[in-house]
C-alpha cells in the first residue's frame, strides 16, 4: 500500500510537471513577432521585445518540437525567422540599431527590431541570445536546405560578436556600451550570471578572450558558510541557475571549484537548500514564508512604498534584485525561481511546486504561474493571497521550461556536449573531471 502510494505522489508530480512546462512553453508561441521572432519581454501593453527571451525561446523551441507542442517544420519557420533577422539587422553606430560589433541591445521594438528606450547594448543579454541560437544550430542536423541555413547562421552570428573589443582595455567583460555614452563602468566580476558568458567568450574562434580573462572574473568570487552549508555565494537564485541551462556542471570543476572539492551544480543545490533554510526561519516575519514557500531573485514587486502593517514598517520594492539570507528581501516571492532549481534538489523543490499549484496564482493567467506574489502586501479585496503581479515575463518562462527539461531528461545538457565552442571555452577556462574526461 506504501509502495502504491509513493507511485500514485510520483505520476502526480511528473504530470504536474508536464503541464507546467507545456502552459509556459505557450509564451513562445503567443508573445512573439512571428515576422522577426522577436519576443515579447513581458506581457504589458505595447512593450518592446528582449534579446535574452528571444534566446531562451530558440532554446525552447526544440524542447517543444520532441514533445510534440510544435511541429519541426513550424519550429523551423520561427527559428529561419529569428535568425534571419538578427544576422541582416542595422550593425552600427546609429543610436537606432540593432546592435554593434555583434552584441544587441537590451530591448527591442518588437514591429521593426531597433534599439527601444535607449538602452544599453548587452553583453550579458547577447550571450542569451546567441546560446539560444548555437542551440538551435545543434539541433536543427538535418541535411535540409532550411536546417543548413539554421546551421550557418547561428555560426555566424556566434563569430562576429567581438569579445575583445568588449573588454574595453580591461581583463573582465563591460557589461554594455551605447553609442551616447560609450562603455558601462561595470564589468562583470564577483560570482554571477556570467559563467556561460566568459565560457562562450573563451571557446570564440574570432575574437577570444584570453584565459586571464577567466581567472580575473574567478579572483573576485566570495565563499561564504550558510547554515552550515559553504558555497560560492550569490543572493538572488536566477545567479545560481542561468548558465546550467545550457552547461551540464555537473562533476566538473575549474581551479575555484577544485581548491573547494565542489562543482558548480553542488554549489546551486546548497544555495537551493540555503533559501529553503531562509524561508522556514523567516528571520524577518514575512506572512507565508515556510518549507514549501519560498523563492527570492532578481523579480517584480509591489513597491516602491513603505507602509506599517500590524505595528513593523515594512519597505516594499518593485523590480530589484531580492536575495537570501542577506536581502533585500520585502517578503516577494518568485516561483519561477523555485522551479528553475529543480534538478539542484528536488526534494524541496517538487512540494514547492504542488504547494504554488494550490494557490490562487493561476487566475486569469495563461502561462502557467505568474512572476511573483507578496502575502505580506495587501492584495486586491478578496484576494487572500497578497498581491500578484500582473505580468509574465519571459526571461522567467525559459528558465522554467528548459530546467525541466533538463531534469527530467538532461536534453540541452546532452546537445551542449556536442558544442566545440563550448569545449574549447570549458578547456581554457581550465576545467577538468566528469563527462570532460
Amino acid at each position: 500500500m506504501k509502495q502504491e502510494t509513493v507511485k500514485k505522489s510520483k505520476s502526480k508530480r511528473n504530470d504536474l510537471l508536464d503541464d507546467l512546462a507545456y502552459i509556459t512553453f505557450q509564451y513562445f508561441m503567443h508573445e512573439v513577432n512571428p515576422v522577426n521572432g522577436l519576443v515579447k519581454d513581458k506581457t504589458a501593453s505595447q512593450w518592446p521585445a528582449s534579446i535574452a527571451a528571444v534566446g531562451l525561446a530558440l532554446t525552447a523551441y526544440p524542447v517543444g518540437v520532441e514533445h510534440g507542442w510544435l511541429s519541426r517544420s513550424e519550429a523551423i519557420k520561427i527559428t529561419l525567422a529569428t535568425l534571419r533577422f538578427f544576422w541582416h539587422s542595422d550593425q552600427s553606430t546609429r543610436p537606432d540599431a540593432t546592435g554593434y560589433k555583434g552584441f544587441y541591445y537590451h530591448f527591442l521594438d518588437i514591429k521593426d527590431g531597433r534599439r527601444a528606450w535607449n538602452c544599453e547594448l548587452s553583453t550579458i543579454d547577447s550571450l542569451f541570445l546567441l546560446a539560444g541560437a548555437l542551440t538551435a544550430g545543434i539541433y536543427f542536423y538535418h541535411n535540409t536546405g532550411e536546417e543548413r541555413e539554421i546551421r550557418e547562421l547561428a555560426e555566424n552570428l556566434y563569430r562576429r560578436a567581438d569579445w575583445q573589443w568588449a573588454l574595453n582595455g580591461g581583463d573582465r567583460l563591460a557589461h554594455g556600451w551605447s553609442p551616447e555614452n560609450g562603455f558601462i563602468k561595470y564589468r562583470w566580476e564577483g560570482y554571477d550570471e556570467a559563467l556561460l558568458l566568459y565560457i562562450l567568450a573563451l571557446g570564440s574562434p574570432t575574437f577570444p578572450l584570453p584565459p586571464e580573462s577567466y581567472a580575473a572574473w574567478t579572483s573576485t568570487y566570495a565563499w561564504k558558510k550558510i547554515y552550515e552549508l559553504e558555497f560560492l555565494y550569490a543572493g538572488p537564485l536566477f545567479i545560481h541557475q542561468l548558465s546550467h541551462i545550457w552547461i551540464d556542471l555537473r562533476k566538473i570543476q575549474d581551479k575555484p571549484m577544485r581548491e573547494k572539492g565542489l562543482d558548480y551544480f553542488e554549489n546551486s543545490r546548497r544555495s537551493t537548500l540555503a533559501q529553503n533554510r531562509y524561508a522556514i526561519n523567516n528571520p524577518l516575519g514575512f506572512t507565508g514564508y515556510g518549507e514549501r514557500c519560498w523563492g527570492i531573485t532578481a523579480s517584480d514587486g509591489p513597491g516602491p512604498m513603505n507602509q506599517k502593517l500590524d505595528g513593523i514598517e515594512r519597505q516594499f520594492f518593485d523590480y530589484m534584485a531580492r536575495g537570501a539570507p542577506y536581502g533585500p528581501d520585502d517578503g516577494t516571492i518568485a516561483p519561477w525561481a523555485v522551479v528553475a532549481s529543480v534538478p539542484f534538489a528536488p526534494q524541496v523543490v517538487l512540494p514547492t511546486i504542488e504547494y504554488f499549484n494550490h494557490l490562487e496564482l493561476q487566475l486569469d493567467n495563461p502561462y502557467g504561474f505568474k512572476a511573483t506574489f507578496n502575502m505580506t502586501y495587501p492584495g486586491a479585496p478578496g484576494r487572500k493571497y497578497g498581491w500578484v503581479s500582473k505580468f509574465h515575463f519571459g526571461i522567467n518562462q525559459g528558465p522554467i521550461v528548459l530546467m525541466i527539461e533538463n531534469y527530467r531528461s538532461d536534453m540541452l545538457w546532452e546537445m551542449w556536449r556536442r558544442n566545440p565552442y563550448l569545449l574549447e571555452g570549458l578547456r581554457k577556462a581550465d576545467f577538468t573531471g566528469g563527462w570532460l574526461g
